[in-house]
């Protein structure tokens, strides 16, 4: 009989048989004293939703032109307004730029800023399971953004289709995606900001967790990693934000990995000893046992306590982030889980520019899961006590709205368990993918 793998976020996860799915009031496990311990430190976040601070200038932003004066050999500076800017969100790790604001007059409501992304992918890979196909090409982002950034009152609304691409996974239907997962509307927020270091938001909010976005337009490459597989994407809840001088911070209480039950808290910490520097420190847990799963409710998962450790460099023309993630399973037969199990892994993301519209991405991973099958420990990965490593290369090319990128990637899986991996048997331990995504961000 084959099992499911209960890392990837495509597959759903379901209790173990004989179990009854059930969620029990709150009560914290001993591994979330440390992230108790972050949280009482943690007020804010930055003004995006996201924690992450990395979000690069946009590509080929105006400046004021010099002109040379014929008769004095005076630099002569043309008077210009002002570029728009690009709205506040959704978050970008670039090397993709936002297109400048589009503003609208909504009447009582004040200006709206409305944007919106339309792209499409195509993919090869090596070593599908069963259920997966060697090739597809679908529609990757068909996204219309409407929000409010000023005033006290604010909101955020993302409508459209999307889809997961993510290493060491099976590819879905963008249309199963979206069915499967949070439906046509992904993101969707009030937010109330009495003043510039404090806000309160509540809706359906991106991740805290890790240094990928969700949908791939925002990152720098095409496909999530193997880290983003162990963290949750979107969650139902409440955010508070608060930032002073180098340090923001941001604490929610929330529904974890999409699960309805609100269990679950997150805190995040930013330091940013200079502009181009900032260091992390995410923690986030479920405080209770939720014994309900679907498959944007990965069991395993949404029992787990998380965290991470990023770093942040944005020089001229490079950015790169190292962190380190660490999760742990804890035991809990009520639920389904016999063992508790971890893992430990860590990444190196980076971009650079070139010359005209040109870059280039590249990440690198590994992670590591403890357990072993004889124990019958739980499997986060490609079997208990599995490992892997990834290396991903995406270059990128952009001229304003329009935007092509190639990717190439490896996913080697090691110590895997029989019927948990790649290929027809699921026993291969090798899977080789490329992809092309295109399209415009207007």
């Amino acid at each position: 009989m084959k099992v499911v793998q209960p890392m990837l976020h495509q597959f759903p996860l379901r209790p173990a048989p004989g179990i009854t799915p059930c969620t029990q009031p709150a009560k914290p496990s001993l591994i979330s004293v440390p992230l108790l311990a972050l949280l009482s430190l943690a007020l804010l976040s930055v003004p995006q939703l996201h924690a992450q601070t990395n979000t690069p200038s946009s590509p080929g932003a105006a400046t004021a032109p010099s002109l040379e004066s014929a008769q004095s050999g005076t630099a002569i500076v043309q008077p210009t307004e002002p570029a728009p800017a690009p709205p506040p969100m959704p978050g970008m790790a670039g090397p993709l730029a936002l297109a400048p604001t589009k503003t609208i007059d909504a009447g009582p409501f004040g200006p709206l800023d409305i944007s919106g992304v339309l792209t499409g992918f195509g993919s090869w890979q090596g070593y599908p399971i069963p259920s997966d196909r060697p090739a597809r090409a679908d529609i990757s982002n068909g996204l219309l953004f409407l929000q409010k950034s000023t005033g006290r009152v604010q909101f955020f609304l993302q409508v459209g289709a999307y889809n997961f691409p993510s290493l060491g996974t099976p590819l879905l239907s963008t249309a199963a995606t979206v069915s499967d997962y949070f439906g046509p509307l992904p993101v969707a927020y009030l937010k109330l900001a009495p003043n510039q270091s404090l806000s309160f938001v509540i809706g359906k909010l991106p991740s805290l967790l890790g240094t990928e976005y969700t949908f791939s337009f925002e990152n720098m490459n095409i496909e999530r990693g193997l880290l983003w597989n162990q963290e949750n994407d979107v969650n139902r809840g409440i955010q508070i934000n608060y930032s002073k001088g180098k340090f923001a911070s941001s604490v929610v209480w929330s529904d974890g990995f999409y699960s309805n039950r609100y269990n679950w808290i997150t805190g995040a910490l930013t330091y940013s000893p200079t502009p181009a520097d900032s260091i992390q420190v995410i923690a986030a847990g479920n405080l209770g046992h939720t014994g309900y799963s679907s498959i944007a409710t990965p069991l395993y998962q949404n029992n787990s306590d998380i965290y991470n450790l990023i770093y942040t460099h944005t020089a001229k023309r490079w950015t790169i982030q190292p962190y380190l993630q660490f999760t742990h399973v804890p035991l809990d037969l009520k639920i389904g889980i016999p063992h508790a199990a971890s893992t430990q892994s860590g990444a190196v993301l980076g971009t650079y520019t070139l010359a005209h519209g040109f870059s280039l991405a590249g990440r690198a991973e590994f992670i590591a899961s403890t357990g072993s099958a004889a124990r019958q420990s739980v499997n986060l990965l490609y079997g208990p006590g599995s490992r892997a490593l990834s290396l991903t290369l995406t270059p990128t090319y952009q001229n304003k709205a329009f935007f092509a990128r190639a990717e190439i990637s490896l996913t080697q899986a090691i110590h895997t368990s029989p019927g948990q991996a790649f290929g027809p048997h699921a026993n291969d331990t090798t899977q080789p993918r490329a992809l092309f995504e295109t399209g415009f961000i207007f």
